[in-house]
């Protein structure tokens, strides 16, 4: 099979050449490298997925199983990502600890930011009928939430 071969060297001689290939052998020197370099951003997310939830660690027994429970992950990585996207702005401040400042916002605030709407919004929906209203400071649910929210 014919293989398309570009060979990068730096003129400064700092780094080794690398050689970049792909089978299409009309595309150009310059559409083969860019090519790579998109194809970076899928190995993040793949990593991104192996750390945070769990996707080469999975419990099943059966390729089947696994099969099934890949896509999922997936698509419930997405959908985190999404709703977080929603959910926090530029002005947000990252979560942190007191001995640990963060400068920007990780997948853990944007995990933690999707289950303290959820579990805020949760907590004053099912408030039970017909009793004694007792009320919790907003602060106090808030303050609650966010530590479990971003429990690890």
């Amino acid at each position: 099979m014919p293989i398309r071969w570009v060979l990068v060297r730096d003129p400064d001689g700092k780094r080794p050449p690398q050689a970049f290939f792909s089978t299409d052998i009309t595309l150009e020197p310059a559409e083969v490298i860019a090519l790579f370099v998109r194809r970076w951003q899928i190995e993040v997310t793949f990593a991104e997925t192996r750390v945070h939830l769990g996707v080469e660690t999975q419990r099943q027994w059966s390729d089947k199983a696994i099969a099934r429970t890949t896509p999922a992950l997936l698509g419930l990585y997405s959908l985190a990502s999404l709703w977080a996207c929603d959910l926090l702005t530029s002005a947000t401040t990252p979560y942190a600890a007191a001995w640990y400042r963060k400068t920007s916002l990780t997948f853990s605030d944007a995990i933690g930011a999707v289950r303290l709407a959820i579990w805020v919004g949760d907590i004053k929906q099912h408030s039970p009928p017909n009793r004694e209203r007792q009320n919790i400071p907003p602060e106090r649910i808030l303050r609650m939430a966010q530590a479990l929210g971003f429990a690890t």
